[in-house]
C-alpha cells in the first residue's frame, strides 16, 4: 500500500466495511496516507483486523467518497479478501459462527 511521492515512498491505506444485512456491497469506512494510514493500521492490527496489502485496489479505494460503496469493478478483488477475512475467523458469511 505505497506510492510514490516527491522522491519518496509513502504509505497508503483504507478500512473497508462490509455488513451482509445492510449494505449492498462493502463500503469504505476510512482512507489515507502518511500519518493517517499508519494510523489506520495501527488500529487495525490492534484489534485483530486482517491486513492485506494490494497498491491496486488501494488505487481505487483511494478515489472513493467516504462511506461510498466500492464500484463493481472491484467486487471480485474485494470478495477474495473477505473470504480470507473470513476463513481466518472461522466464520462463514451468515455470521452462524461454524467452522467452514
Amino acid at each position: 500500500m505505497s506510492s510514490k511521492e516527491t522522491g519518496r515512498s509513502t504509505r497508503r491505506a483504507a478500512a473497508l466495511r462490509y455488513r451482509p444485512e445492510k449494505d449492498a456491497a462493502p463500503r469504505l469506512t476510512a482512507k489515507g496516507s502518511g500519518a493517517i494510514a499508519e494510523k489506520i493500521i495501527a488500529l487495525a492490527r490492534e484489534h485483530g483486523i486482517p491486513i492485506q496489502e494490494d497498491p491496486a485496489l488501494i488505487q481505487v479505494l483511494a478515489g472513493l467518497d467516504l462511506n461510498q460503496e466500492i464500484p463493481p469493478t472491484v467486487y471480485l478483488v474485494v470478495a477474495e479478501i473477505l473470504a480470507f477475512v473470513y476463513s481466518l475467523s472461522r466464520k462463514d458469511i451468515s455470521g452462524s459462527g461454524g467452522p467452514r
